[in-house]
């Protein structure tokens, strides 16, 4: 019996990654495995894939574990970017919400 080879993941015209089939991040499923989640816990996060799908794309990630790596930093960057950028803009309003959330949170402001 002869196999074809299952592809397990794709790269989007944006450059990021997905479980092929399904709308999940490589991100999501490759973060969880560096948090030290085990492929059936994963699997328990995202219902969607199946224990394949995330073997498969653990195994994609291993065999390509430089070039994941680096994308993954590269994304770090840019959302830290993107909250930079968000909390110059935002701050004033985000810090007025912070501040309620504390006054809100205090134990005397309960009635």
């Amino acid at each position: 019996m002869v196999e074809t080879a299952i592809s397990y993941v794709f790269q989007t015209a944006e450059g990021g990654w997905r479980i092929d089939d399904s709308r999940v991040s490589m991100d999501s499923v490759v973060h969880a495995y560096l948090e030290g989640q085990s492929p059936e816990t994963i699997a328990e996060d995202f219902p969607t894939l199946s224990l394949e799908q995330i073997h498969g794309a653990l195994a994609f990630y291993l065999r390509h574990r430089e070039e994941i790596n680096g994308y993954l930093k590269s994304q770090d960057a840019r959302w830290e970017q993107l909250r930079t950028e968000s909390e110059a803009v935002h701050g004033p309003l985000l810090n007025r919400f912070r501040a309620q959330r504390r006054t809100t949170s205090t134990p005397e402001a309960t009635p």
